[in-house]
């Protein structure tokens, strides 16, 4: 009901560019979802534009001060998305964020992350500098598929620091699933990390 909500009024469209959210055999392959960042709806949009079967065994990664500042926020957020919530200020070696996300996924479930690690504020920003939380992530779990994923509109829906929605139609393009190549180094990897979401930018901006 939630994620049918979340579609309703965002006009969310999901659009697969190289990946199916299914495998042929119905295999459904454990991921890391990787995103641009402009809204509090980023996450909570591509959790319900993914399929039931796949949106039942993938987590968003979220800011535990954020989630965790009521109730409400704190119910849907353990409850409704299973997000896994991640300590952003007062990191400690017992709640570092790389940790609990590698225990997610050895449990099988699949994550929603954003490498930019804060939300852009100019509409026609260019995807930012990734941080290494991705790297260190692919490094350790080299079986998991790696899928950028591109968000259109939500920063005008949802801007920051505003609570009444926009009307706008949304999209969630997730692209061609990558990996670390053998012997490319940090650097490299995120970069090209970054510049698979660019790519899907530009083509979005193209009609393609």
């Amino acid at each position: 009901m939630i994620a049918g909500l979340l579609r309703l009024v965002t006009g969310a469209q999901a659009r697969w560019k190289g990946s199916d959210p299914v495998r042929p055999d119905g295999v459904i392959p454990q991921r890391i979802f990787f995103a641009n960042h402009t809204s509090n709806l980023d996450a909570p949009v591509i959790w319900a534009a993914l399929p039931t079967p796949v949106r039942r065994m993938t987590r968003p990664v979220a800011a535990k001060d954020y989630w965790e500042a009521g109730p409400i926020r704190r119910k849907i957020a353990r409850d409704v998305f299973r997000a896994v919530l991640i300590e952003r200020k007062k990191v400690t070696r017992e709640n570092n964020p790389l940790r609990i996300m590698e225990e997610a996924m050895e449990s099988g479930d699949s994550l929603i992350i954003f490498p930019e690690g804060t939300r852009a504020t100019d509409d026609d920003a260019t995807v930012g500098e990734f941080k290494p939380g991705l790297w260190h992530l692919a490094k350790k779990r080299p079986d998991v598929e790696l899928v950028p994923v591109y968000l259109e509109n939500l920063n005008r829906i949802l801007p920051k620091g505003d609570f009444i929605l926009v009307p706008l139609l949304a999209a969630v393009t997730f692209g061609t699933p990558i990996r670390p190549n053998e012997g490319e180094d940090k650097p490299t990897f995120l970069a090209r990390a970054r510049e698979s979401v660019a790519t899907l930018r530009r083509r979005a901006e193209d009609g393609k």
